[in-house]
């Protein structure tokens, strides 16, 4: 099946209820473990690469997997461009083949952010591409708890649902990434914080009271970080500390429900990968062989992707809508 385009897999989610799983790719082996658990539960799926991945593996190699696995598959993949800081950037992947590219300006101004978007919106879709931008910070959930009288501060970290309108009106980007309290990283929490469910469904609400219809937000920095990874890593020879955490799985499910149709994950396959080659080379010092343990961390990046998208995500069985 030919790489597919996200506008009508957003459609179909947001009809469906369920969310678009977007995995970061890195390797070979994420890979093959993100499409496996992909084919096998029937889901469609956006395979993410970043400016890093593409410095670390190089983009023509990257691409040949990705070639590879289209060939090899029958399900609906995307592959996207994940925060692409430049102009520059997201026209090379545009020019790559990339069905979708994300521009992040979120750390400019708001006009600033508006005019960079908007430039390359234009170049994309002209080039049949479409274009995720982000409005906000993703800085975690200790900031930004409003103005006096419980109303939404403006310029804070949090995105602000009449500047979400705005912005979309404005840039015309194809999707909006939120800053609702997510954040980047295995440290995204202190205590037991949750995401703030309630700006997002006003989000929500705004651009539907605005004439933009059910538009399609994006949830970065979505990864759960599980416990059980973590204690694993620690278990063989990590050193993680105790105040790792991630977004809830709940709070997921309350965001997908809500319009986060495309929800982002990279910190958790990491950790997945992580806690098996640790496991393997703790408890067989004496192997060499890397077949030995990135067979099981493919089998453990697997086994964690299967899971979002049964249990989180719901999106396995809806490949062929």
């Amino acid at each position: 099946m030919p790489l597919t385009h996200t506008r009508d897999l957003f459609a179909k989610a947001l009809k469906g209820k369920y969310a678009l799983g977007a995995f970061n790719v890195n390797n070979m082996e994420l890979l093959q473990a993100i499409i496996e658990a992909c084919e096998e539960e029937k889901a469609p799926v956006m395979l993410q690469i970043s400016r890093g991945a593409r410095d670390y593996a190089h983009p023509v190699y990257l691409k040949g997997l990705i070639d590879s696995a289209v060939k090899l598959s029958t399900i609906p993949i995307a592959v996207h461009l994940d925060h692409g800081d430049t102009f520059e950037l997201c026209k090379q992947c545009i020019d790559e083949g990339f069905t979708s590219v994300m521009i992040d300006a979120s750390h400019e101004p708001f006009d600033k952010n508006v005019e960079i978007t908007r430039k390359v919106v234009e170049y994309a879709h002209k080039h049949n591409c479409v274009v995720e931008s982000e409005l906000g910070h993703l800085v975690g959930a200790q900031f930004d708890d409003g103005e006096e009288g419980g109303n939404y501060s403006v310029g804070g970290h949090y995105t602000h649902p009449e500047e979400a309108v705005k912005f979309v009106k404005d840039s015309g980007c194809d999707s909006l990434a939120v800053a609702i309290g997510n954040s980047h990283g295995a440290y995204k929490f202190k205590g037991e914080q949750h995401l703030d469910l309630q700006r997002l469904k006003d989000i929500k609400k705004a651009l539907m009271d605005a004439g933009l219809g059910d538009y399609p937000l994006v949830l970065h920095g979505a990864s759960s970080v599980p416990k059980d990874l973590i204690q694993k890593i620690n278990a063989n020879g990590g050193a993680m500390g105790e105040d790792t955490a991630g977004v809830p799985e709940s709070d997921i499910e309350v965001a997908r429900r809500t319009g986060c149709t495309k929800v982002n994950i990279d910190t958790d396959l990491r950790l997945a990968m992580t806690a098996a080659i640790r496991e393997v080379l703790f408890t067989k010092p004496k192997e060499f062989d890397p077949r030995k343990y990135l067979g099981p961390a493919r089998k453990g990046v697997k086994e964690l992707v299967r899971h979002k998208l049964r249990n989180v995500l719901c999106c396995s069985g809806h490949a062929f809508d």
